[in-house]
């Protein structure tokens, strides 16, 4: 009998409902959830075919063992896989102690998965060596919201969009990475035709088609843009000194440094006239309502957290925060990179928006989990984390819902560091990645429709995602398989003592996590499996007794500081790591398809989704396609100081010259000689640790 059920997409931070339609056995199709308040029943190309994707020839239905490297896996069974796991990591622990061992895992992972493998590798095995792929996208956000405003909370909500009077869209193709968002704006630019839109992007986008105006700057010089952006905005007197003095520090300090960063000289840095810079400035300075919206264009770069906090300062100085249709909003990349960043899932964090390198903070965690200590050394981000398996620092390595063999920076290097390690176990739904190549453990895990647990999205919303099905063969939930492991180990580590792991549903871990935020930034004690199903889903702040979440914060202009006060940041522009020179002539950036997600391990088993583009191609100016007497569809060789590629070329005109461009989404499986990053920068911003994939 065929039945609906509520969950979210899998897909993007936009966290949308779906209906999914099933008989208990078999999805047959899916629809937008008209009553969830992110998508009011709207789904992009990606998420309207969800019940496509999935094919069970490309799932890992049991798991697999490899004895030896140089051996094929073979066929084992859940207690003979998971003892020797646990065998191999304790005896790794116990010979070369607990950093060891590493853990990098998802923002595909749901809330109760994270916080499980966050208590495993704390709590029990005693290392800060976990981090997940969220490293690669959202950690420069974390850090220009802690750093200017206290803590990693974006302010704002998806009804701000609608709002605001002027909107500035910042390394964001929104149409193609929060479709779903952007067709909200587009239907509120249609009601209010005076609203403006800034696109900031080196490439003209399909975003760029909704603009009244696009900064097509050159690569890297956002930090530049924003400082001569604030110098107008002083000398023309549109601040809001009222705001400054009652609610921040630091605003003479960035004074005195943007009074340098004339238009002129703006300009030039940034590849853009002074008409436009002016005219910029101009239409944030006296707009009532001013929003930000940004992305990976911000945040991949070894200046993230600069470009962050230096667009923060522009909400700052202009009192543009805590009201409707204003505020700093950056917009998630992965469904639950939020709830990673809310458990603590990066090597510098802990539960609660807590840090790891403080002692108050470590000892909250420890106390509540009833452990004697949690471990001091710093834990090792994702980077740093691969370069110590290649160099044998790190002996065992547990990879969970992730595909670093596609995603990760300079792929070369990241490769010999999964050959070379004695002993990857992946967790993964999907046997055809790239990653499950170097697996010694293979462990089938399920997927989206199979899975109960939370996810919370851009804004803060908290939804409860729904199993429609069971998973195929001896699938398990991901939480399921790192509490059975954990208990085994536990019985060689610490024999004896009561488990830490004793759950057996997820909402019992969602139980458990919830209190250690409570009183937080980020208090969500209120909240609960049972009533996100009466409620809907809701925002944190949530704290127990209230009956509604948190649409926006800091309207009160007090901010989770020491002293209540946001900071304004002064960092100069400092230019990208990555320079151009006689060798390598072209500036290479990176981006998603409309129809593609990440490494395709999902979008790439169903055939419709490459209707849009069908293979992984180069694009160029069609100048710099005549300089070298090239032609559409051509074989081209791309190299950078790290690899090279070969694939076809084709000419794009919403490049200028001097830039190429590369999706994001192409892995050894769909272009051979390890697909798009074996050409990717692994330099990484020193604040957030994030790489410059850009």
């Amino acid at each position: 009998m065929r039945q609906t059920t509520a969950s979210t997409c899998c897909y993007c931070g936009v966290g949308c409902g779906v209906l999914i339609e099933h008989d208990g056995e078999r999805i047959f199709d899916v629809a937008g959830d008209p009553n969830h308040p992110a998508n009011f029943g709207k789904l992009c190309s990606k998420g309207a075919t969800l019940h496509l994707t999935g094919d069970l020839d490309a799932r890992a239905h049991y798991p697999e063992l490899r004895l030896a490297k140089g051996l094929a896996r073979a066929r084992s069974d859940w207690d003979a896989a998971l003892d020797h796991a646990a065998n191999v990591f304790a005896e790794t622990i116990a010979e070369h102690g607990p950093d060891s061992v590493a853990f990098y895992i998802s923002g595909q992972l749901l809330t109760e998965d994270y916080y499980a493998f966050n208590k495993l590798a704390r709590a029990l095995v005693g290392t800060n060596n976990i981090d997940s792929n969220s490293r690669l996208c959202m950690s420069s956000a974390v850090v220009g919201y802690k750093r200017s405003l206290g803590a990693d909370a974006p302010p704002c909500s998806y009804e701000d969009i609608e709002q605001s009077d002027c909107l500035l869209i910042v390394g964001s193709n929104m149409a193609y990475a929060h479709p779903v968002l952007f067709r909200r704006l587009e239907e509120a630019k249609a009601k209010r035709p005076e609203m403006k839109v800034i696109v900031v992007d080196p490439r003209r986008t399909d975003t760029c088609d909704l603009a009244g105006m696009h900064l097509a700057i050159l690569p890297g010089t956002d930090v530049a843009l924003f400082h001569g952006i604030l110098h107008i905005l002083l000398w023309e007197g549109w601040i809001d000194r009222d705001f400054i003095d009652a609610h921040t520090d630091g605003f003479d300090d960035l004074k005195r440094m943007v009074r340098d960063y004339s238009p002129a000289m703006v300009a030039d840095l940034c590849g853009i006239g002074v008409d436009e810079l002016q005219s910029t400035a101009r239409l944030i300075g006296t707009s009532k309502r001013f929003l930000s919206l940004w992305c990976m264009g911000v945040n991949q770069s070894t200046a993230g957290s600069a470009k962050n906090s230096a667009l923060i300062n522009l909400h700052l100085a202009t009192g543009q925060i805590g009201k409707p249709g204003a505020g700093p909003f950056s917009l998630t990349g992965q469904p639950n990179a939020m709830g990673g960043r809310e458990t603590g899932s990066l090597s510098n964090l802990l539960p609660g928006h807590r840090e790891a390198g403080n002692a108050g903070h470590r000892a909250e965690v420890a106390d509540y989990w009833n452990v004697p200590a949690l471990p001091e050394a710093p834990g090792l981000s994702a980077i740093e984390l691969f370069e110590a398996v290649r160099s044998g620092k790190v002996k065992a390595m547990w990879i969970a819902c992730t595909n670093p063999a596609q995603s990760m920076p300079d792929q070369q290097k990241v490769c010999e560091a999964l050959a070379a390690c004695p002993f990857v176990v992946v967790q993964e739904a999907f046997f055809t990645t790239e990653t499950c190549r170097y697996a010694d453990l293979l462990l089938p895990a399920a997927s989206w429709g199979e899975k109960e647990g939370t996810v919370t999205n851009s804004e803060r919303r908290i939804s409860h995602v729904r199993p429609a099905i069971a998973a195929p063969g001896e699938a398990r939930a991901d939480w399921a398989i790192t509490c059975d492991f954990a208990r085994r180990l536990e019985k060689l580590m610490r024999p004896g003592q009561a488990s830490l792991f004793a759950f057996d549903t997820p909402s019992a871990i969602f139980e458990e996590y919830k209190w250690l935020t409570a009183g937080r930034d980020l208090d969500l004690s209120g909240l609960s499996h049972t009533l996100i199903d009466r409620l809907g889903p809701q925002q944190w702040p949530f704290p127990a007794g209230s009956t509604e979440g948190t649409t926006r914060l800091y309207g009160d202009g007090v901010f989770p500081t020491d002293n209540g006060r946001a900071r304004f940041l002064t960092e100069q522009y400092q230019a990208p790591k990555e320079r151009r020179e006689a060798r390598f002539p072209l500036t290479l950036n990176t981006g998603r398809l409309r129809d593609h997600w990440h490494g395709m391990s999902r979008t790439g088993t169903a055939a419709r989704l490459f209707g849009h583009v069908e293979e992984a191609l180069l694009s160029m100016s069609g100048d710099d396609m005549r300089r070298r007497r090239l032609l559409d569809g051509q074989l081209v060789k791309v190299r950078s100081r790290r690899g090279e590629l070969l694939l076809p070329v084709q000419k794009d005109d919403c490049l200028r010259p001097g830039q190429a461009f590369m999706p994001m989404h192409w892995g050894d499986r769909f272009l051979k000689g390890m697909g798009v990053n074996v050409l990717t920068l692994p330099d990484f911003d020193p604040v957030s640790k994030q790489p410059e994939l850009k």
